[in-house]
C-alpha cells in the first residue's frame, strides 16, 4: 500500500507540449520535471533552475542523513539565466554524469551546453543535485531526472529486511537437538539388551514411539505463547507509555545485549542549539546576563545616531582604548555577520526573500541555514539587539535597535570544509566604505591565525569541558588597496587548473594572518530527556554504546562529550582522515598504543580501515569503551553492525529515529526505532518502538531481563516434565524384560502435558527475581545476563538428572511398595509424578504471584476431579485408601525433599546476586 502510495504521486513534466502531469512511477531517465515547494523530489536529478529571485533553494534532507537542517543547492548557472523554463527544450545540451553509487555526500559531473557559441562546459557537484527522497523547502525547481528506481542514491543506502530469529530460540533447538539423539541411543539400547531378536526393526520404531516424550513438542508452544505475555506486559507498562512491540518473536533478545548502537540527532540530542556562552577574555556573558550585553548593544547605537556620522571614519582607526561597549559590540556584529543564514519570509504560505524596499515583518521571519549553529547565534543577535533582516547572494542588511537598516556589501565568501574547519566572509559597511574580512572557526586552527593572547586556549578547554561547541570569532580590517590586491590573486587561483584547491588555500592564507581575536562563542545542542542517567546506567549494566551519526566530527564529539557517553577521566582519540593503505597502517599502530580510550572516526577513515585492516580495527575497536562514527551513510550503519556480530558473536541493539536508520535497525539483532520528529520511518521498521531515548533503560533492564529468564526457566522446566515420565517409562521396561509396553495408556499421557501440569508450568512467565525498582538500580544485574548462564549446558544437565533422579525415584518406589494388582502401579506412580511436578513449579518460583497459586490449585483439581472418569486407567477404590495416600506421600517426598534441602544449602552458602539485593 505504501510503495503504491509513493508511486502514484503525480508530478509536472515539461514537454514540447507544455506541462503535462506524470505518475512518479513513469518518470524516466532525461525527463524535465517540475517539483513545488514542500514536494518531495521524485528521482535523483541535476538542479537546472529555480523561481527564486537569489537564485538557489534550500531542501531538506532528513530521509537521506536524518538530520533535520536545511541544505542550500544551487542550479547550473547556464540554464537559471535562461528567460523561461520552456526555453530549456530549445537548448542542445546534455549531463555527464558518474555511475549510480551509494555515497550522498559527492557527486561527480558535467553540465554541457552545445549550440552557444563557444559551447559552455561547467562542472557538476553535490551542490547541483537534488536527491530522491529530499523536500524542496523554498521556490519552485525544474531539474533533469539523472538516476530512478534501484540507482536512486536513497534506494542504494537500504538493505533489504531480515526475518529474525532470536539466540535464545537457537540454543532450545540445539538442546532439541541432543534430545532427539538421546531418544535414538535409548531405543537403540534397550534393542541391544533384546540381543537384536526377531524383528528387532520393528522393536526399534516401537521404542522410538514410545520414548517420543523425550522430545518436548508443547516446548515450541509455551515459548511462543510467554513471547505473546511478553509483548503484552512491555505495552502495559504504565512507566513507558506508547512502546510498541512489533516483533513478538524476539523479547528475550532484549535481556543480553552487549552493544548500543544508537544514532545521534533526534535520538540522543533534540537538534535545538541554544546559545549559551560569549567570552570576551576579561569578561563572559551567560545566559542570566544577556541583558547587560544587550544594554551595550543598545548604548552604541543611540550613542551614534547623536554623533555625525562624518568623524567617525578617522577616529576609529586611532587606537583608542575602546569600551567595554564598543568590544561587545564588535563580537556581536562579528556574529551577526559571519555566516551562510539566509531569511525567509513566509506569507500566506508564500516564502520569499524580502526585498530592501519591503517591510521586514519580525513575525513570518525564518532562518534557514545548513547547520543548526548558525541559526542559533543569528537568533541570539537578534535577542541583544542586532537582527539580520534581509540576505541574497551579495549583500546583507542588519537591523539595529533604533530601527536603522545597515547594508553591507558581500565582496567574497569562504564557505566551511572539514580540512580547513572555519568560515570566512569580507563585506564592505555601504555607510563607510570600510572593508573587514571577519573569520570563525574551530579553536584548534584559529589560534595559529589570530594575534597572541594568552586566555584562549584555557577558555576554549573550559566551554569544551562544559559541553559547548566553541567558535571562535575574528576580524581584519582591509584598506581598498590590500582588498584588491588580494582579489586579482584569488581569481588567478580559482581559475587555475592544476592544484586549484591548494592555490586557492594559499591565496587565502595570506589574509589570514594577525587577526584580532574578538570573542568566543559557545552553543549547545539539547539533550532529550535523561539521556546522561541513561547512558550511565547501560555502561553500568556492561553494554557498549557506539554512536553513529551522520553528523560532523566536531559535532559528534561535543555530543559525545555532553551526554557522558565518553566520561570524564577517558581520553578520546580522533582517528586522522586515512586515504590509503599506509596511512590506516600507521593511524591504528598510533591508536594501538593508547589503552582505555574512546574512539572518534569518520565515515570516510572508516571505509579504508575497513578495506584493508577490517580484522584489526574490529578487535581494537570492541576494546574501546565507546565508539563514535560520524558522517556514515545509511549503508555504512548496517555494514557496522554485521561486523559487530560477525566479530564477537555477541548480541546489537540498533535505536535510531530517522528514515536513514532504518537499514541499522533491521540489520541488528534488536532494533529499537524512536518515534521523533523525523516522521516514524524508523519506528515502523523497528522491532521495538519506543517514544524516548530515556525507556530504553526500563525496555532492557526489566522487561528484556525477565523475558530471558522467564523464557530459560520455562523451556527447562518443560523439558524436565518430559524427561520425567520418558525415565519412568525406560524404567518400566527394563524392569519387564525390555519389553516394549507403554506405561500409561492415551488419556493420561495427553493429559499429563496438558490439563495436569501445563498451568503450574506457564504460570512462570510471571516469575520475576526483584522487582522491577531493583533492577533498574542495579543495572550489574544486567551484567549477570550477558555470560548466558540462565540457559547453558551446565544447567541443561542438571535439569536432566533432576529428571532422571526423580522418574527413577517414583517408577522404583511404586513397584516396590505396590501390592496385589499392576493398576495400582499407574495409580501410585502417576499420582506422585503430578504432584511432584507441582511441587517442583513451587519450588522454582522466586516471587509468588496470585496466578501462580491459583494454577497450582486448579491443576490438583482438575486431576482429582478427573479420577472419576478414568475408570479404565485407575482404580477408583484403591485410591480411597489410606495404604494409597501414605505410598504416594513417600514417593513423592523421597523424589522432591533431597532437591529442596540442596536449594536451601546453595542459596545458603552460594547465593545468587539477586538475592543479596532482596533480603
Amino acid at each position: 500500500m505504501r510503495d503504491k502510495e509513493v508511486n502514484s504521486q503525480v508530478y509536472s513534466r515539461l514537454t514540447a507540449r507544455g506541462t503535462v502531469k506524470v505518475k512518479s512511477s513513469n518518470i524516466q531517465v532525461g525527463d524535465l520535471i517540475i517539483v513545488e515547494k514542500n514536494q518531495r523530489v521524485p528521482a535523483d536529478m541535476i538542479f537546472l533552475r529555480t523561481s527564486e529571485k537569489n537564485g538557489s533553494c534550500f531542501l531538506r534532507t532528513d530521509h537521506l542523513d536524518g538530520e533535520t537542517d536545511w541544505k542550500l543547492r544551487l542550479p547550473v548557472a547556464c540554464t537559471q539565466r535562461l528567460p523561461t523554463a520552456a526555453d530549456l527544450l530549445q537548448i542542445r545540451s546534455y549531463v555527464y554524469a558518474e555511475e549510480p553509487n551509494i555515497d550522498i555526500h559527492n557527486f561527480v559531473g558535467t553540465f554541457s551546453r552545445e549550440d552557444s557559441d563557444p559551447s559552455v562546459s561547467e562542472s557538476l557537484s553535490i551542490e547541483n543535485t537534488l536527491w530522491a527522497g529530499t523536500v524542496i523547502a523554498s521556490g519552485t525547481v525544474v531539474g533533469v531526472v539523472l538516476y530512478t528506481g534501484r540507482e536512486l542514491r536513497s534506494v542504494m543506502n537500504t538493505s533489504n529486511p531480515r526475518s529474525k530469529i532470536g539466540l535464545f530460540d537457537l540454543e532450545v533447538n540445539c538442546l532439541t537437538k541432543i534430545l532427539f539423539g538421546a531418544l535414538v541411543v535409548v531405543s537403540l539400547v534397550m534393542v541391544a539388551l533384546q540381543h537384536f531378536a526377531g524383528r528387532w526393526y520393528l522393536q526399534i520404531i516401537r521404542f522410538l514411539l514410545l520414548f517420543s516424550n523425550i522430545i518436548p513438542i508443547s516446548l515450541r508452544v509455551n515459548l511462543d505463547m510467554g513471547k505473546i505475555v511478553y509483548s503484552w506486559v512491555i505495552r502495559r507498562d504504565s512507566k513507558i507509555p506508547g512502546t510498541v512491540v512489533r516483533s513478538s518473536t524476539i523479547p528475550e533478545q532484549l535481556g543480553r545485549i552487549s552493544y548500543l548502537l544508537t544514532d545521534k540527532t533526534g535520538t540522543l540530542t533534540q537538534n535545538e542549539m541554544v546559545f549559551k556562552r560569549l567570552h570576551l577574555g576579561t569578561v563572559a556573558y551567560g545566559l542570566d546576563s544577556m541583558d547587560e550585553v544587550q544594554s551595550h548593544i543598545f548604548s552604541i547605537y543611540t550613542q551614534q545616531s547623536q554623533d555625525p556620522p562624518a568623524q567617525k571614519g578617522p577616529t576609529l582607526t586611532t587606537k583608542v582604548r575602546r569600551t567595554m561597549s564598543s568590544r561587545v559590540h564588535e563580537a556581536v556584529k562579528a556574529i551577526a555577520l559571519c555566516h551562510n543564514v539566509t531569511p525567509v519570509y513566509e506569507s500566506n504560505g508564500v516564502t520569499e526573500q524580502a526585498e530592501a524596499e519591503k517591510q521586514y515583518e519580525d513575525s513570518c521571519r525564518v532562518y534557514q541555514a545548513s547547520s543548526p549553529d548558525e541559526v542559533a547565534l543569528v537568533q541570539w543577535t537578534e535577542s541583544v539587539g542586532l537582527t539580520l533582516v534581509g540576505r541574497d547572494q551579495s549583500s546583507m542588511q542588519l537591523r539595529t535597535p533604533g530601527d536603522q537598516i545597515l547594508n553591507f556589501t558581500i565582496l567574497q565568501i569562504f564557505p566551511f570544509t572539514y580540512e580547513s574547519k572555519r568560515m570566512g566572509i569580507i563585506v564592505r559597511d555601504e555607510s563607510t566604505g570600510e572593508i573587514t574580512f571577519y573569520m570563525k572557526g574551530a579553536d584548534v586552527v584559529m589560534a595559529g591565525i589570530v594575534q597572541y593572547n594568552d586566555w584562549l586556549e584555557e577558555e576554549c578547554g573550559n566551554m569544551a569541558r562544559e559541553g559547548l561547541r566553541v567558535l571562535v570569532v575574528a576580524k581584519k580590517s582591509l584598506a581598498e588597496e590590500q582588498y584588491q590586491d588580494f582579489e586579482a590573486r584569488y581569481v588567478q587561483a580559482k581559475l587555475s587548473v592544476h592544484d586549484r584547491s591548494l592555490k586557492v588555500a594559499t591565496v587565502i592564507e595570506s589574509l589570514e594572518m594577525e587577526m584580532e581575536l574578538l570573542c568566543l562563542t559557545g552553543v549547545e545542542d539539547q539533550l532529550q530527556a535523561d539521556v546522561r542517567p541513561t547512558l550511565e546506567t547501560l555502561r553500568n549494566a556492561g553494554i557498549k554504546v557506539w554512536m553513529l551519526t551522520g553528523d560532523k566530527l566536531e559535532t559528534a564529539t561535543c555530543t559525545a562529550k555532553n551526554a557522558h557517553l565518553v566520561t570524564r577521566n577517558q581520553d578520546i582519540h580522533i582517528f586522522r582522515l586515512v586515504t590509503n593503505r599506509g596511512e590506516a597502517h600507521l593511524e591504528l599502530n598510533a591508536f594501538r598504543r593508547k589503552h582505555d580510550c574512546a574512539l572518534v572516526i569518520s565515515g570516510d577513515s572508516l571505509e579504508v580501515c575497513l578495506k584493508y585492516y577490517e580484522y584489526e580495527f574490529m578487535e581494537l575497536a570492541c576494546q574501546c569503551p565507546a565508539v563514535v562514527c560520524c558522517r556514515c551513510a545509511p549503508t555504512q550503519k548496517a555494514q557496522i553492525v554485521r561486523l559487530l556480530q560477525e566479530r564477537t558473536g555477541k548480541l546489537t541493539c540498533a535505536v535510531g529515529d530517522g528514515g536513514n536508520d532504518v537499514s541499522m535497525i533491521q540489520e541488528s539483532d534488536c532494533g529499537v526505532g524512536v518515534e521523533g520528529k523525523e516522521g516514524k520511518q524508523a519506528s515502523l521498521a523497528a522491532d521495538f518502538s519506543i517514544t524516548q531515548f530515556k525507556h530504553l533503560c526500563r525496555l532492557l533492564m526489566v522487561h528484556g531481563r525477565n523475558s530471558y529468564k522467564r523464557s530459560a526457566a520455562l523451556s527447562q522446566f518443560v523439558i524436565h516434565r518430559s524427561l520425567c515420565i520418558s525415565t519412568m517409562q525406560a524404567v518400566f521396561s527394563s524392569v519387564f524384560y525390555f519389553a516394549s509396553v507403554p506405561l500409561y495408556q492415551g488419556f493420561l499421557i495427553i493429559g499429563y502435558s496438558t490439563i495436569y501440569t501445563m498451568f503450574p508450568v506457564f504460570s512462570l512467565v510471571l516469575d520475576k527475581d526483584v522487582k522491577s525498582e531493583v533492577a533498574m538500580l542495579y543495572p550489574e544485574l544486567y551484567k549477570d545476563l550477558l555470560k548466558g548462564r540462565p540457559l547453558s549446558y551446565k544447567t541443561f544437565l542438571i535439569w536432566v538428572l533432576i529428571s532422571i533422579y526423580q522418574g527413577s525415584t517414583i517408577m522404583y518406589g511404586a513397584l516396590l511398595l505396590f501390592e496385589s494388582e499392576f493398576v495400582h502401579i499407574v495409580a501410585i506412580s502417576f499420582t506422585s509424578l503430578i504432584l511432584t511436578e507441582l511441587l517442583m513449579v513451587a519450588l522454582t518460583i522466586q516471587t509468588w504471584h496470585w496466578l501462580m497459586t491459583v494454577a497450582e490449585l486448579l491443576s490438583l483439581a482438575c486431576y482429582i476431579a478427573s479420577l472419576v472418569f478414568l475408570h479404565e486407567f485407575i482404580d477408583v477404590y484403591f485410591i480411597a485408601t489410606l495404604s494409597f495416600l501414605w505410598k504416594v506421600s513417600v514417593i513423592t517426598l523421597v523424589s522432591c525433599l533431597p532437591l529442596y534441602v540442596l536449594k536451601y544449602l546453595r542459596r545458603r552458602f552460594s547465593p545468587p546476586s539477586y538475592s543479596k539485593l532482596t533480603s
